[in-house]
């Protein structure tokens, strides 16, 4: 109890300003951005009740307003087992935060008109051409009864891919269900490579057609697929070149060398039957299956700058990745303004649309959560989680590791958050 006590007061402390290369900004005091200091210090009080019941291992949250870093804390600890106090620089399974940034990589292939939003996958993918939908009848509930598969009516498009409106699935969202078993039955994240990966889901039948419903899915591990055809180049490649080398994501990856190990965040012990099985990824060997929806880790400075980037309309420090026009495309709705349906599990929540690779919020009141019309979001498994709000020029980043109660503290964040704006 003395080492983790311990532990747990080195990692409360305040943190001393980051120097100049290290920080993911320039920084600036709260009150000269609009925020008030004594508000923003309820999020380090959120933080510190959710280490001190155990309910949170640990975490990083970095706030950025106006472009400047305004609030920086680590609060808890990287390891609970080995009694490591988190650290700034804590490295983190990003999980579905790796969605966004495939998604910018897409439109940048769609500015240099290597890449169509209207093109059927096909053309990249030839083994994606003739899908079939299956039609469950029966008992869904238990999955007895019969599948029946017929030819899709359209083709995926590259936009259904990164809007999630391809018809794919995951076999974990739909586990009582034929489809969903076969899903499962494949193990597609067995696979060594990107290009078996995709062809073993090309296989599978869609849950529904192209172009018509919601539904999460491995349409961005697809969509890696895509971009790899499309750049001519492999996924790990062209991000680091053409995303996170110029940005300067100097953490971000698809495995954590050695010489880092030891800034690895780890999960709550005790809780490893809250994860599912396949996403509990060895990352300390080098990747070679490059999952663009959720095979990335990184830092809470690295995403901030990519995130930053997006909050610019495509730029950052001189580095200009998209145009203003294409992230605000983005970051515009896609589906529900489009009269499509939301399949099961509709992630982005009330309130909310989804656009290229973003939840994007449609109205002020229906959320649980605050924020403003037109602010885009997304999070990934183990809890981290990221909000860019343009009216109020705000983009925080969280991270954690942590799944059964990433939703609840996402929450009192986003709240935490709020109240401390004055201006």
């Amino acid at each position: 109890m003395k080492k983790f006590t311990a532990a747990l007061a080195l990692a409360l402390l305040p943190l001393a300003p980051l120097n100049a290369d290290a920080a993911a900004l320039p920084e600036a005091k709260p009150q000269d951005v609009g925020l008030s200091p004594e508000r923003l210090e309820r999020v380090t009080a959120l933080l510190q009740e959710a280490v001190s019941t155990g309910e949170i291992p640990g975490a990083v949250v970095l706030i950025a307003r106006n472009g400047k870093l305004v609030y920086q804390k680590a609060v808890g600890l990287q390891d609970k087992a080995g009694g490591v106090p988190m650290a700034p620089d804590s490295i983190f399974r990003i999980f579905s935060m790796t969605k966004p940034i495939v998604s910018v990589a897409a439109m940048m292939l769609v500015e240099e008109g290597k890449l169509g939003l209207h093109e059927p996958i096909s053309k990249y993918l030839p083994e994606w051409k003739e899908m079939k939908v299956g039609t469950e009848t029966g008992d869904p509930a238990t999955g007895a009864g019969a599948l029946q598969t017929a030819p899709a009516k359209r083709q995926i498009t590259v936009q259904d891919l990164l809007r999630h409106t391809s018809g794919l699935t995951y076999g974990a969202f739909a586990p009582k269900t034929q489809i969903g078993k076969l899903y499962q039955d494949a193990k597609p994240f067995s696979q060594p490579n990107l290009d078996a990966f995709c062809k073993t889901l090309a296989k599978l039948p869609l849950r529904s057609e192209p172009g018509t419903v919601w539904e999460y899915s491995h349409s961005t591990d697809v969509l890696g697929c895509v971009i790899e055809a499309a750049a001519k180049q492999p996924l790990d490649k062209f991000l680091s070149e053409r995303i996170f080398k110029p940005l300067k994501m100097v953490d971000t990856g698809w495995h954590v060398p050695a010489d880092k190990l030891h800034r690895f965040a780890q999960p709550m012990p005790g809780r490893e039957q809250d994860w599912l099985p396949e996403l509990m990824i060895d990352f300390s060997k080098p990747a070679t299956l490059f999952a663009g929806g959720h095979g990335l880790v990184s830092t809470a400075s690295d995403y901030l700058r990519f995130a930053q980037m997006l909050a610019n309309g495509g730029e950052l420090d001189g580095v200009r990745l998209l145009a203003p026009r294409t992230v605000s495309y983005m970051s515009a709705d896609h589906t529900l303004a489009a009269g499509l349906g939301k399949g099961p599990n509709y992630l982005p929540g009330p309130g909310y649309g989804f656009g290229l690779g973003f939840g994007t919020r449609l109205e002020t009141g229906a959320s649980p959560w605050p924020g403003s019309i037109g602010d885009y979001f997304w999070g990934g498994y183990a809890g981290t989680y990221f909000w860019i709000d343009p009216k109020e020029r705000l983009v925080p980043v969280y991270m954690m590791q942590e799944v059964a109660r990433r939703n609840h503290y996402r929450y009192l964040l986003r709240n935490a958050v709020y109240q401390a704006i004055m201006q």
